[in-house]
């Protein structure tokens, strides 16, 4: 360790007595632990649309087209959110931040249970957008003040498959739960998770430096990697740099892959294969647990590649285009005949991409200081979001037009591929942002 290192792990501690810390502590892996549940919840709340989208469209009556403005409308929100959401987080610091947009995602879902027509459920859905955009600022802000950056994409992987443990819990949850109780009670016993979240957040989330059982041992670990300014970039100055750019267009092309996946997965198996609500949890908890698997695999890779004595931003390079690759065979999903083949071609790509994207996450606190990243994956999210918007609209008119997956299915086989070239060449070999002190 240097020692500019050495002096800024001293800073963290010389107001502690000696006595007052543990002599070993492993306190960043349950806020880890508190992340993930976020995520979990966060992507449970905004799975049960998706479920219920074959339900609903029969009992209210809505078109291929209304279910697509109803989804762009949540993502529409997502998008504008995820800027207020970055900023705020910066500004104000994870812990009331992600409480607060933590209660409006909470209610917001809760309303569901009482709108009766598409246009209630699109209000219901923009508001919903709103809350959840604060999660992943909020969740890759933590995790840049809480690891190293040789577990940070690790960290994030593991929280990051939250989103898989959330779509596979609510599958096995809602349709139960809405035969039993009907629809309305789904939303409700959803949305109620979230608040016995908040109590947990409140009451042991504090920033390293801050927390009373973080062993000097593990402070040091936290703090070893080389001191970055901590002047505060204004959201003018991030957006002009190409690393912002870089982040952002991948973003823009691969989130509505996944977007995809989430609101139209079961009205695919049951215009393609027939599966009625019953029917349909197993193929979504499979095609969600493997997805999980990817998450958790993709953040370990680069580590792993690491050791074998490549850089990091090599392995992480080289861990993106693995995962790029792997999901081209979603090209034929739509081509098979068999509901099994389907869920294994599906399943492979939704690991894929969750493991793309918990190092594309990753690149954000790679490139940048952690002042700003909390705004850098707010516009990243937010380009996102816009790219779902668009696909989401234009997916509900192919379908009403053409009731064909094909093309859909080919459109996300290769926008990882294009996402890494984009990636490399605005921002060759992840370089850091220099920022002035």
């Amino acid at each position: 360790m240097t020692a500019s290192g050495n002096s800024i792990n001293q800073q963290y501690v010389a107001d502690d007595p000696l006595t007052s810390r543990p002599q070993k502590s492993h306190v960043r892996w349950t806020v880890c632990a508190m992340l993930f549940a976020a995520t979990s919840i966060n992507y449970m709340d905004r799975q049960v649309l998706g479920i219920l989208a074959p339900v609903l469209q029969h009992s209210i009556g809505w078109t291929e087209a209304q279910y697509g403005y109803i989804v762009s409308a949540f993502q529409f929100a997502y998008a504008i959110g995820l800027i207020l959401a970055g900023q705020m987080v910066d500004r104000f610091g994870t812990r009331i931040g992600y409480a607060i947009v933590m209660g409006i995602w909470s209610i917001s879902a809760m309303c569901h249970s009482l709108v009766n027509t598409a246009l209630g459920f699109g209000v219901a859905r923009f508001f919903l957008g709103l809350g959840e955009s604060g999660n992943f600022p909020a969740a890759i802000k933590s995790t840049a003040e809480w690891f190293p950056q040789s577990e940070r994409s690790l960290a994030t992987g593991i929280f990051n498959s939250g989103t898989n443990v959330g779509a596979i819990l609510a599958p096995a949850i809602v349709p139960w739960v809405t035969i039993r109780y009907g629809w309305r009670v789904s939303f409700l016993i959803t949305g109620a998770f979230s608040a016995a979240w908040i109590i947990w957040w409140l009451t042991h989330y504090r920033k390293p430096s801050e927390h009373p059982k973080v062993s000097r041992a593990e402070l040091e670990l936290i703090h070893r990697d080389p001191p970055q300014s901590a002047a505060k970039l204004p959201w003018k100055k991030i957006i002009g740099y190409r690393q912002t750019w870089a982040f952002s267009l991948a973003k823009f092309l691969t989130d509505p892959i996944w977007w995809f996946y989430l609101y139209w997965l079961p009205k695919f198996f049951d215009a393609r294969f027939h599966l009625g609500l019953s029917h349909l949890g197993l193929p979504l908890i499979i095609v969600y647990n493997a997805s999980a698997v990817g998450s958790i695999g993709g953040g370990w890779l680069p580590s792993f590649i690491h050791r074998s004595g490549m850089s990091m931003v090599k392995a992480r390079l080289l861990t993106m285009l693995l995962f790029a690759c792997v999901v081209t065979p979603i090209f034929f999903a739509s081509r098979t005949n068999s509901e099994w083949v389907a869920v294994g071609l599906l399943s492979l790509a939704a690991a894929a991409h969750q493991g793309w994207s918990a190092n594309l996450f990753t690149t954000a606190s790679d490139m940048f200081p952690k002042s700003a990243v909390g705004a850098v994956v707010g516009i990243g999210g937010m380009a996102g979001s816009v790219g779902g918007v668009l696909f989401s609209l234009s997916t509900g008119w192919v379908l009403q037009v053409t009731h064909s997956y094909s093309s859909l299915f080919g459109i996300a086989a290769s926008a990882y591929l294009i996402a890494l070239l984009v990636l490399r060449m605005l921002a060759p070999g992840l370089q850091k942002v220099e920022v002035p002190a």
